[in-house]
Order: structure tokens, then sequence, then C-alpha cells
């Protein structure tokens, strides 16, 4: 993932500090907004796993920090929820002028309620997407139940959140009363993915519900299982980013950006690696793969090994040969299954290869065929098998040209 350091002006002129994630040597096939949690920053853990995912995924993020938060300029006792929706259109103008306008926006609890009401003023927004975010705005005054009778009284308070102080004035909670969020959603009417944990203790999991009944279609529900509110563990915040980057391709339209890789006609396959340790995107006959290696080994685990791609192969090819066979003599298999198992073995394990020193590769293949076939004609599969042409090429004399491509200066 690279990153460029961000500042543009909120709506008083006021610095606002953000963060552009972008995929790495490649160009963003899409743009989204994120948008954090209430008092947190644009440096919080989550947020930045969850960019990690999608900017692997070929999606770019800019997050950044609320006015009087983090990095930003001004007065956070100044700000309200208004204001902070204010800062998200400032942000998508932002992102339009200095580089794409955002398609996705991504709210991180109160972030994905204040998403909520700017997707409808976004004009851009082809996607929404929320995180444990609240349906009304109830359970951030039940927070602050214990200050808010001094607020009330004295026009202020202190309130203590993650080990950090804050002045609350009168007018956030005078704003929050103002904000009607069924309203908002109703208004929306943009593809919705709603992500809550149900055993979130911050925001009751029923809001995700009454956020879904209220939303119109299309809408979807992800249950985080076991994630607390915070999404402090990685692989929580890991898988949420790569679910939001699959769901977001049904509604933004991603095909032209995939230029970023060369398709010559007389190219089938075409593999490419930048900086992102192993992580290795493959461009198959017009169909996007992603190949990794293990993070035992230093790599991301983000796809599978060349090995296993190669075993894949093979197993794909296997089946589809003896599909193609069962159909043609019209035999009753119902399905038909390969478990492949690729390992190196010493040369002299194996009586009849020609090679006697060294290791050599193993592929252990075990065929699952479910239908009424009799003992022949299990026979006689199993001998088909063994003919599907990547087994062939596997077994066969092969020849590779390689060479390094002219620079084009």
């Amino acid at each position: 993932m690279e990153y460029k350091k961000v500042t543009f002006k909120n709506k008083s002129g006021l610095d606002i500090s953000g963060r552009m994630d972008l995929p790495a040597d490649r160009e963003p096939l899409a743009y989204a907004l994120f948008a954090h949690c209430f008092t947190c920053t644009k440096n919080l853990k989550a947020i930045a796993h969850i960019s990690r995912a999608l900017t692997d995924r070929g999606l770019a993020v800019l997050r950044f920090d609320f006015t009087g938060l983090g990095e930003s300029k001004g007065d956070f006792s100044e700000t309200n929820f208004s204001s902070n929706i204010e800062d998200l259109v400032v942000a998508a103008e932002f992102m339009k002028e200095k580089f794409e306008s955002p398609a996705i926006l991504i709210g991180h609890s109160l972030g994905g309620a204040a998403m909520l009401h700017a997707g409808s003023r976004i004009g851009s927004t082809r996607a929404v997407v929320t995180i444990g975010a609240p349906a009304d705005l109830a359970h951030l005054k039940q927070s602050l139940k214990d200050s808010r009778k001094k607020i009330e009284k004295d026009g202020q308070a202190e309130i203590a959140i993650g080990g950090k102080s804050f002045t609350v004035k009168k007018q956030f909670l005078d704003d929050l009363e103002k904000i009607e969020m069924q309203k908002a959603i109703r208004k929306l009417k943009k593809p919705l993915l709603i992500l809550h944990s149900p055993v979130d203790e911050i925001v009751d999991p029923e809001n995700a519900a009454t956020i879904f009944k209220a939303a119109f279609h299309p809408k979807s529900f992800i249950s985080l299982d076991n994630a607390d509110h915070l999404v402090s563990n990685e692989a929580d915040a890991m898988y949420i980013g790569s679910v939001i980057a699959a769901w977001a391709e049904k509604y933004v339209d991603m095909s032209e950006k995939r230029k970023w890789i060369e398709d010559p006609k007389d190219n089938r396959v075409l593999a490419r690696i930048g900086q992102t340790l192993y992580r290795t995107d493959i461009l198959a006959n017009g169909h996007h793969l992603v190949a990794d290696e293990p993070r035992s080994v230093g790599g991301g685990n983000l796809g599978p090994t060349p090995y296993d791609l190669l075993v894949s192969g093979f197993g794909a090819c296997t089946c589809m040969t003896l599909r193609m066979y069962a159909d043609r003599k019209k035999w009753p298999v119902e399905s038909i299954s390969v478990n492949l198992k690729h390992q190196k073995i010493h040369a002299d394990e194996c009586r009849s290869c020609e090679t006697q020193s060294g290791k050599l590769d193993q592929i252990d293949l075990e065929i699952d065929i479910k239908g009424e076939l009799d003992k022949d004609q299990k026979k006689r599969m199993l001998e088909i098998a063994q003919k599907c042409p990547v087994h062939r090429t596997l077994h066969s004399e092969m020849m590779t040209n390689t060479r390094l491509k002219e620079s084009d200066e």
C-alpha cells in the first residue's frame, strides 16, 4: 500500500488532515471515502487494516480526521454531528478536485451514521457501507448521561473517552435532537451494505436491523460474529475490507480501470507484481486473480501460492475432462471432486522415475465420483482422468522461451 498525506479546508477554512491510501504501482479501480468513529482518528488500527485490505484489492481510500480531532485544526467543542457531515461533503469535493470522486462511502460507528446522511449529498456515491453504525443517536446521548446534567446546567462538560479528555457543549446535544436518522436512511436510495457484530456492546445489534428495515433495496447485511465494536482484531478488519471490495464490484463499474494491465491479443495470461511483498495480480484471459505466499515465509496470504494455482489447474482440468466424458457416455454422474496434494520427494523414493538423485515433484490425486456407476465404468473414469490435457502437459517434454521486453525508450 502506498499513501499520500493530504490537507484540505473545511467550511470554516480550517486545515483538515487526511491520508489517501493507494494501491501499489497501479491505477485505483475506484475511490472510497472513510469516516471514523466518535472522537476516533484516521489512524485507528481498525481503519488502517480495513484500508489495507481495500487497497490490496485495487481501491483507493481517503481517511481523515474530523475538525478538532487528530491532526486536523479546530476546536472539537465547537463541532457536532452536522459539522461532521459537512466535513464529509467537503472531503468528497476535495477528492473530485485532486483525485477522483468517491464512489464508495464507508463509515464506522458514528461515522457510519454520518455517511447515511452524506450519501444523498455526494453525487458520485454508488454504494454505502456502515460498520457498527447506530440507527439513531440515542446511544450517543446515553453515553453522555453522566455528563448531560452538567452540560445542561453549565453549558459544557469534560468527558473522557479512550483515555482522552474532550469538551462537549450544549450545542452538541441540541444538534443531536435535530437529526432525523430514519428520514436520512430512506432518502439515501443507494446500495447499502450493513456490517455489525452480534456481540457489539457499544451499539446494540438491533440498530443494524432498524437500518436494514428502513433502507430501500438493494441492501445487504453481514454479521461480524465475535468482533468488538472497535474491530480491534486485525483478522476481523481485514475480513471487513475484503467483503466490502467484493460487494462493491456489483455496484461500482471497475471494468475500464482494469486497463492497468496490458492485454494484447496474443497474451492469455499476464502476471504483475509491485512492491507489496509477494502479492501478484494475474489477468488470465480477462479474469482477475491474485497469488501470494503464506505469512510464514513473508507473504500476506492474500491468495493461493503459485504451486497452489498450478495444482488447481490440474484438478480443474481433471474434473472437466471427466465431466465431458461422462456426459458424452450419458452416465449418471452427479458430481466429481478431485483432492490434490503437491509435495517434493527424494528421487530415490520413486523406483519408476528416471531421475535418480535430488528431489522431484509429486502430485497425489484422489477422485470422488458421485453417481450410480458400476466397477467397469469407474475403472474407465480413472483411465480418462489421466488423459486430461494438463495431465499430459505435466508429463510431456516442455519448452519455455524467456526474454526481457525491450525498453520503450
